[in-house]
């Protein structure tokens, strides 16, 4: 079905958009996936490095990934499907935005209503008192063999402020997910393989409740069944085009 056809259904009633984020929403701003080409580290798994576990036995080599990552990251810009989002929000549209992606591109495009289920790599965390500090590349630049301690409590190492694996997910986080889901007419799906749990069940609710249900990504996934619409295709062109005829047919009715 075309995207006229589908803004047709969507806009039977006033539209209430929640999105879904996976990483093929980053693609485009040059972010690698989560187990990444990253040359050197490729002979390490991401489900290897990123624990409690592998922090607490070799805190210098899970620094060392993850500066590894920041460094990609920070030169990363946002992208024409991440400023579509924006355009849904500040149109009053959007009523949230439930991020997978710790890449943080979302809040640099200047979104404010979301949730960063798995974290967020551009800061890093005290596990002991929880103070939070942002990095940047003055940070980076500190030789990797500096391991970082809090310096509000100064005896415990500071961590990314991500969800590790083996790690559960913040619960405050997870009910405004639930919460905005439920609310939502439409759920946007867009650029997530939706096999990560818990977040792949939104999707479920959102159908329960009976929303219309949309698919952004390159290829048809485990949700597109549940899906009542797919756009195939690079999502920073699949989105911006809905997005934009969306906010025109909306502003012809008024």
């Amino acid at each position: 079905m075309d995207i006229d056809s589908i803004i047709e259904e969507v806009t039977k009633t006033e539209p209430k958009i929640v999105s879904v984020l996976g990483a093929g929403i980053s693609k485009a701003s040059g972010m690698p996936t989560f187990r990444g080409e990253d040359g050197w580290w490729n002979q390490y798994r991401a489900e290897d490095l990123a624990t409690p576990y592998a922090f607490s036995q070799d805190p210098k080599l899970v620094w060392e990934w993850y500066r590894a990552r920041m460094r990609i990251l920070l030169d990363a810009k946002p992208n024409i499907a991440h400023e579509s989002l924006v355009k849904l929000e500040k149109e009053g549209i959007s009523i949230g935005t439930i991020t997978q992606n710790v890449d943080g591109l979302h809040e640099i495009a200047g979104m404010k209503k979301y949730v960063e289920i798995h974290g967020r790599i551009r800061y890093s965390k005290c596990s002991i008192c929880n103070y939070n500090e942002r990095w940047d590349k003055e940070k980076l630049a500190q030789k990797d063999s500096d391991l970082p301690y809090c310096p509000n409590c100064k005896t415990n190492l500071l961590r990314p402020d991500v969800v590790w694996f083996g790690e559960t997910l913040d619960s405050a986080k997870w009910e405004q997910a639930i919460k905005w889901t439920l609310e939502a007419n439409v759920l946007l799906v867009v650029g997530t393989s939706g096999v990560v749990h818990p977040v792949a069940s939104l999707p479920y609710y959102a159908r329960q409740k009976g929303a219309v249900i949309i698919e952004f990504n390159v290829e048809e996934t485990p949700l597109s069944s549940t899906c009542d619409f797919s756009l195939l295709g690079p999502c920073e062109e699949t989105l911006p085009k809905f997005t934009d005829i969306l906010i025109q047919r909306l502003k012809k009715e008024d």
